[in-house]
């Protein structure tokens, strides 16, 4: 596989989907774990990683959106998504 269609905008799977189930407002325990999780993400990941996760997650932009307003590439966005995503979840396997 070519290495620039590596990465996609299309971000799926067990992870994301228990990621996005975490930021459900609308659950008690949901509440609990959004605060845990907005904690790690403020003190466990890079400043670069913490504002690509918030803007993905929390403002609903696309990689591609994402590239364009922090003036990277939509695959370096993807990446650094990744490893984000990655380490979040190496942390809050334990809470989950």
């Amino acid at each position: 596989m070519p290495r620039f269609e590596r990465y996609s905008d299309d971000f799926s799977g067990e992870y994301d989907e228990r990621l996005r189930e975490l930021l459900d407002p609308g659950e008690d325990d949901s509440a609990r774990l959004r605060r845990v999780l907005l904690k790690v993400i403020n003190n466990e990941l890079t400043t670069r990683q913490k504002e690509i996760v918030m803007l993905y997650y929390f403002k609903g932009l696309s990689t591609v959106e994402i590239g364009k307003r922090m003036g990277i590439t939509q695959q370096a966005a993807s990446a650094v998504l990744v490893r984000a995503r990655l380490r979040l979840f190496r942390i809050l396997r334990y809470y989950i």
